[in-house]
């Protein structure tokens, strides 16, 4: 053998080589294999997850879109439903009207006068033109028409009472405290005056003396036997035991009330006058 000549590469080269790491171990690193399949693997997941982000910001934008479309639908669902059951269904037609705060005038009487038809839709029932009838009743100071869900209406009645009566034309009619003439008696009622009014008193007269009236304590009342009116600034009170007072006008008639009542209880007299009743008299004679 040569002892100058280079010595031989002792691994061997050829498509059949193995490199000298694979040839040591035997073959291909199974750690490195492992780190490879898992590194795909991530991959994959990683793939995944970014197609279902993506699917669910396509999925939403479609339901950002269809939820506006959906709530329109519904809101036209909804109208179509109220319009069908307020105008056109059965179930909110008019089947009673009630009345109810009256004594001197009968249900039947305000169901006539008001005419709200029985089997009309309930939200078409014209509460306005009710209310007017009724309340254009001379017995009624008062009236409140409403609707009472789902098949009523409701007639609320004020009436006016008497605080005297008139006897006009031989009847004996009720006067309010607006002297507002309303009810028919067969005799004057205990513990109410009578208004007498003269020849040339009219409907003002009427009303003043019945401010008067209104005006006097309870007391007072049950001790007056008429009121005659002359004119709207000549009105006397004649109470039972034929004593008089002179009213005047129905003007300051609160302090003037408080006044009669004292003067009658302090000086026994036939006539007071308290027309002026910061300055009240009496007298004996006429």
């Amino acid at each position: 053998m040569d002892r100058d000549a280079p010595p031989r590469d002792s691994r061997p080269t050829g498509p059949g080589a193995v490199s000298g790491s694979d040839a040591e171990h035997g073959g291909p690193d199974p750690r490195a294999v492992a780190r490879q399949r898992k590194q795909a693997e991530r991959e994959a997941r990683s793939a995944r997850r970014t197609r279902r982000r993506f699917a669910r910001r396509q999925w939403a934008r479609r339901w950002l879109s269809l939820r506006y479309v959906l709530a329109l639908l519904l809101v036209l669902a909804l109208l179509a439903t109220g319009v069908h059951l307020v105008f056109f269904s059965t179930r909110l037609q008019v089947q009673r009207v009630e009345v109810v705060g009256n004594t001197l005038l009968s249900d039947g009487r305000v169901r006539e006068v008001a005419d709200v038809p029985l089997g009309e839709q309930l939200a078409l029932v014209d509460l306005a033109r009710a209310r007017a009838r009724v309340g254009a009743l001379a017995e009624v100071e008062s009236v409140d028409v409403t609707r009472t869900w789902p098949d009523s209406v409701r007639i609320a009645v004020v009436e006016r009472t008497a605080v005297a009566v008139v006897e006009l034309a031989g009847r004996i009619r009720g006067l309010d405290a607006d002297g507002v003439v309303f009810r028919d008696y067969r005799a004057v009622p205990k513990g109410i005056p009578r208004v007498r009014p003269g020849s040339t008193a009219g409907g003002d007269a009427l009303r003043e003396a019945a401010t008067v009236v209104s005006a006097l304590p309870a007391d007072l009342v049950t001790r007056v036997d008429h009121v005659e009116v002359a004119t709207i600034d000549q009105i006397t009170l004649v109470m039972r035991d034929r004593r008089e007072v002179l009213w005047g006008s129905a003007e300051d008639s609160e302090l003037k009330a408080l006044v009669v009542d004292k003067l009658l209880a302090a000086q026994k007299a036939p006539y007071y006058d308290v027309s002026v009743p910061g300055n009240p008299t009496y007298r004996t004679t006429p």
